[in-house]
């Protein structure tokens, strides 16, 4: 083995080791790079003040304060990200009108200055998304 992958190796065993001691820090569990397979996963490793502060960068105004109407702009968010941005199948998953699931959509990208046409600006909403909370939990 060349130096360069012994490197490779210490810097995924201590990935894998922040992204255990993050979702499991009461455990004995081992884990292993190869279960760095998606974003949840991958922010496992990165430090809570770390995420938070992510999350309050990019969701900006859409988290402070908490208000009713910031709950139903996050959830529309949460939707229509989960929905791969389909307008139609938000507003169903939602019970609302796609003009309503249009309007909120540009209220968003508003409060954020993201454009949620663009996929680099969806990614960056959906891991603010996964930083909200305080533990970030692979998905299954």
């Amino acid at each position: 083995m060349s130096a360069g992958a012994l490197d490779s190796a210490l810097a995924e065993a201590r990935y894998a080791l922040a992204s255990v001691r993050t979702t499991s820090p009461h455990s004995s569990a081992l884990g292993d790079a190869s279960a760095l397979n998606g974003l949840s996963t991958l922010l496992t490793g990165i430090p809570a003040e770390v995420r938070a502060a992510y999350s309050h960068t990019v969701l900006g105004p859409l988290l402070q304060p908490r208000t009713s109407s910031t709950a139903v702009l996050l959830e529309t968010l949460e939707t229509f990200l989960g929905h791969d941005g389909s307008w139609a199948r938000t507003a169903e998953a939602l019970h609302l009108h796609v003009n309503t699931v249009h309007y909120r959509i540009g209220r968003i990208e508003h409060f954020t200055g993201r454009d949620l046409s663009s996929l680099r600006d969806r990614l960056d909403l959906w891991a603010a998304l996964l930083c909200r909370t305080e533990t970030v939990t692979p998905a299954g």
